[in-house]
């Protein structure tokens, strides 16, 4: 089985995330948006070994600090999408946009496609490829534990934006009704800002995406 632990990163308070494998303690970290400190604090706590970064999209508060930890850690990264390269090759715009700290732009050794996996240890997570929040988008999925990260696709009670260059209202839709809730209502959903919630949660009482919306 997979364990995941939170750590909120950046004035977005950006839910970063380490997953790792319980038999061979091995760990990827998820969505390292910044606060490097603070994520390789909390690899040493947890007393795991970073084997690779993952990314869901290109946005500064989920990726910024994806070349100095890869870096610092000497691995590799992958993820999201290829349609989000432009997202990273412009994480300088972004960081004067968003007032970060400089970022640096990174290279992924894999970009994602719909229906690659991830290996985690000897954990395998399925990529779902979810674009609408931003073109690139993927979300991870582990079946056995019926645990999914998904940025920022769907949160509790609420849906991603789409008024960020190339996204796409009807696309995000779609991808929540078609791609994710399909994977079960039982199944808990780690979002990029918020509190965690279910699938079957969501779709009953979602204002924006739930079966009455």
């Amino acid at each position: 089985m997979v364990q995941i632990s939170i750590v909120p990163v950046t004035p977005f308070e950006q839910n970063c995330s380490i997953v790792w494998c319980e038999k061979t303690r091995r760990a990827a970290v998820v969505d390292p948006g910044g606060d490097v400190e603070r994520i390789r604090a909390a690899v040493e706590k947890l007393g795991v070994t970073v084997e690779k970064i993952l990314i869901t999209h290109g946005h500064i508060d989920h990726a910024g600090g994806t070349a100095r930890l890869a870096r610092e850690l000497g691995v590799p990264v992958e993820g999201p999408q290829e349609e989000d390269r432009f997202w990273i090759e412009g994480m300088p715009q972004q960081s004067k946009m968003f007032g970060f700290p400089d970022v640096e732009v990174f290279e992924p050794a894999r970009w994602l496609h719909d229906g690659d996996t991830v290996t985690v240890g000897e954990e395998t997570l399925q990529v779902i490829h979810a674009p609408g929040h931003t073109p690139g988008h993927v979300v991870f999925f582990h079946p056995q534990s019926r645990l999914a990260i998904v940025g920022d696709v769907l949160f509790a009670g609420s849906i991603g934006r789409t008024d960020f260059p190339r996204g796409d209202h009807a696309a995000l839709i779609a991808s929540i009704r078609d791609k994710l809730f399909p994977l079960g209502d039982d199944v808990t959903f780690l979002p990029g800002h918020g509190p965690t919630s279910t699938f079957g949660r969501e779709r009953a009482s979602n204002p924006y995406v739930g079966d009455r919306a």
